[in-house]
């Protein structure tokens, strides 16, 4: 088969092995030319059963965002990644991080790394926003709300007792966008760390008030 008809027959870069086996299915073998495909690069498999292709074939980049949802779940990005797409901080984060409400992963794999933290079911139910593809599709993210308190909750080793430890953490650790940080809703602070239960939070919520005067 030729790839144009792969192509045509896989509408998008990131396809699971039902997609992949259906667009074979001339092929009284299918499982032997995944591996052909596999071998040469055309395909390349993220995990069992998840699959981009390769530099050859591949149309559009791939998304990760949407990939970090597939590989492991249930899933959402938050936490480093998602304060950096939201213009919180200004460093570029690699490793695309996630919170889940199952056990804590990494998964190091051909096209990027992907953490998932895990985190108390009553929190990860909240706080989440479906982020819209040109494509029609969408992956899941955390609002900036809840990816700045699912850091904060999980932050090991700082004692963020004071407001002026948090302070701190948040201007010379995260290195925080203060206009980024002043356009945050406490109400859905609020929400958060009622779900949280977590004093961290409550003391992130009384900073911000504090600095903005209310």
């Amino acid at each position: 088969m030729p790839n144009s008809m792969l192509l045509k027959n896989i509408p998008y870069e990131e396809f699971d092995y039902q997609t992949l086996s259906d667009s074979l299915f001339m092929y009284a073998q299918p499982r032997m030319k995944i591996s052909a495909l596999l071998a040469k690069g055309d395909i390349i498999r993220v995990k069992k059963g998840l699959y981009v292709f390769g530099d050859s074939l591949r149309r559009h980049p791939y998304c990760k965002e949407l990939l970090a949802n597939l590989i492991y779940g249930p899933s959402y990005i938050s936490l480093q990644y998602a304060l950096y797409y939201h213009g919180l901080t200004p460093e570029r984060v690699e490793t695309i991080t996630s919170v889940t409400c199952g056990r804590s992963r990494i998964f190091n794999t051909p096209v990027g790394h992907f953490s998932y933290r895990i985190i108390p079911l009553q929190a990860f139910r909240i706080g989440m926003d479906r982020i819209e593809l040109k494509d029609g599709r969408s992956f899941l993210m955390a609002t900036p709300e809840k990816a700045l308190a699912d850091l904060i909750v999980s932050e090991r080793g700082a004692g963020l007792m004071t407001q002026k430890e948090l302070r701190i953490y948040l201007m010379s650790n995260l290195r925080v966008d203060i206009l980024a940080l002043a356009q945050l809703d406490l109400n859905r602070l609020s929400t958060i760390s009622f779900c949280y239960r977590s004093r961290r939070l409550k003391l992130l919520i009384r900073l911000l008030t504090d600095e903005r005067g209310v």
